[in-house]
């Protein structure tokens, strides 16, 4: 009998007008966790769609192997059925039901013709206790946070009996303790004879767990091998395609004037009206530096500078000033009319439309540069989209291609391209690396940089402490609402960070 559990042999798909896989070749051993790696738009998610079935069979050429039987699978219910689960980086839960409910939606037991209820919460306390995970099948999924969503999704997979589990990106919304601990859930699996697929590119977290890796680029196979084997900058250059001396392209700036400054700014939860998300803040921005802001999930960063952009709908309290000028801003509308913009942590809800075209989506926020008297020069607007595309290196066959189709990583260059365009003063981006791969995050690095050196305020939102500490030159640290301590980049470190971050003073 094989030692692979799983095989796919000679994989090819295409798209109109694009070959997403080319002759692509994965071997997984059985019982061990293989790391999938390569830059968004490389052929993973593809890859893992024709093995959980969402792209039937004859839709591809190539093979599948399962325990050394080749297998056709026509929709998602046949690659369950053979052991195959997949969790994708968008949860698919329902929040409305609870833990247990959403643990065998689509596949409760049945006695007597009808749901038994007692053995889909008997047998979700049982999955749950045996994966060590805290949590109450009776709870709404909706009352739950990312992190504790997640282990439902595992525990779902779980249920299904499934061999082989292909998680896509499941840490890239997890704080630094939730992902240590959905690392500790997928050892426990391994030890339990379960494989796992793991898709990230957070390349220390595929050091940590992974046995084996695979490297894919521009839809092939480059290499695969055991981890020992591989260096990170290794992992890096063959994902790329060449050397990236430095992860960080840090540059000297020089700090001039105050251009925003916040005081005694407030922010209330707009379901408890008199609950403080954000509490008496003042903080400042200069010309020429790129502020970080640190903290820990559900400290209130997300809220506070949605907030100042006019797109939280809690109540605000407090002043905001720009070039010594105080704004009154209600709306994102008021903000970027007066040079504020702001870049969503969640691009697919916030920041893009996915069902339109690149050019469209540049213009979204910009109708009132390329319009006159209410009609549109679609003359600028291409003009407009192709500047952007050619200075973000945005990888689209058309600029009429729609959003839904591009890359992760090139997504968030088209969210970028429609904020530059409104000619910003201020630029919020928050976790704008998350989901993306190393060779998009260096980019968008240099962007950043570039957008300082023209006299833009950058400030960075992210949870991921090395690029704070790598890009910043200034952190503010936020902790339950309020500024927990600030550091220039030259007193910084991670564990002064996480001091403050966690309450620490």
């Amino acid at each position: 009998m094989s030692e692979y559990i799983l095989e796919m042999q000679n994989i090819t798909k295409e798209f109109p007008g694009v070959i997403a896989l080319n002759n692509v070749n994965l071997k997984v051993k059985k019982g061990e966790i293989h790391a999938l790696c390569g830059e968004n738009g490389a052929g993973k998610s593809t890859l893992m769609k024709i093995l959980s079935g969402v792209y039937p069979y004859g839709t591809y050429s190539g093979k599948i192997i399962i325990d050394g039987e080749e297998k056709h699978f026509s929709n998602i219910k046949d690659s369950e059925k053979n052991g195959i689960a997949i969790i994708y980086q968008e949860l698919t839960l329902v929040k409305y039901m609870t833990v247990g409910q959403n643990i065998f939606l689509g596949e409760e037991p049945v006695k007597n013709g009808v749901i038994d209820w007692l053995e889909v919460y008997s047998e979700s306390s049982k999955i749950l206790n045996e994966l060590k995970i805290d949590i109450n099948p009776y709870i709404k999924v909706m009352n739950l946070g990312i992190g504790h969503q997640q282990m439902v999704e595992i525990a779902k997979a779980i249920s299904k009996k499934a061999k082989i589990l292909i998680l896509d990106e499941p840490t890239s919304a997890l704080t630094e303790s939730e992902a240590e601990h959905l690392l500790d859930i997928l050892r426990e699996l391994k030890s339990k004879g379960v494989t796992c697929i793991y898709i990230s590119h957070k390349l220390e977290e595929v050091f940590d767990i992974a046995d084996s890796i695979t490297v894919l680029r521009d839809g092939k196979t480059i290499t695969s091998n055991k981890k020992e084997n591989f260096t990170m900058n290794k992992v890096i250059s063959l994902m790329v395609g060449r050397e990236l001396t430095q992860r960080f392209p840090k540059v000297q700036h020089n700090a001039g004037e105050v251009v925003l400054e916040v005081k005694d700014y407030t922010v209330y939860d707009p379901e408890i009206p008199n609950k403080k998300i954000i509490d008496n803040v003042n903080f400042y921005v200069k010309r020429g530096e790129i502020l970080g802001i640190a903290g820990l999930m559900g400290a209130g960063r997300t809220e506070l500078f949605s907030s100042i952009f006019g797109a939280y709908k809690g109540r605000k309290e407090g002043k905001v000033f720009l070039e010594g000028k105080e704004l009154t801003i209600n709306n994102p509308n008021e903000a970027i009319k007066n040079g504020i913009a702001y870049l969503s942590e969640d691009r697919k809800r916030y920041g893009l439309v996915t069902l339109m075209d690149v050019q469209e989506n540049i213009a979204l926020s910009n109708y009132d540069r390329i319009s006159k008297f209410s009609v549109i020069n679609n003359n600028a607007k291409v003009k407009y989209a192709e500047k952007y595309v050619n200075e973000l290196k945005i990888k689209t066959p058309s600029l009429a291609q729609r959003v839904g189709n591009l890359s992760g990583g090139n997504q968030q260059k088209v969210v970028l391209g429609k904020w530059l365009m409104s000619d910003p003063k201020v630029l919020f981006l928050d976790e704008p690396t998350r989901g993306i791969d190393v060779g998009a995050k260096f980019e968008i690095y240099n962007i950043m940089n570039e957008l300082v050196e023209m006299g833009v305020c950058v400030v960075f939102i992210s949870s991921e402490l090395p690029e704070i500490l790598g890009m910043c030159d200034r952190i503010l640290v936020i902790h339950e609402g309020k500024i927990n301590g600030e550091f220039l980049i030259e007193e910084a470190d991670q564990e002064k960070i996480m001091h403050c971050a966690t309450g620490g003073n």
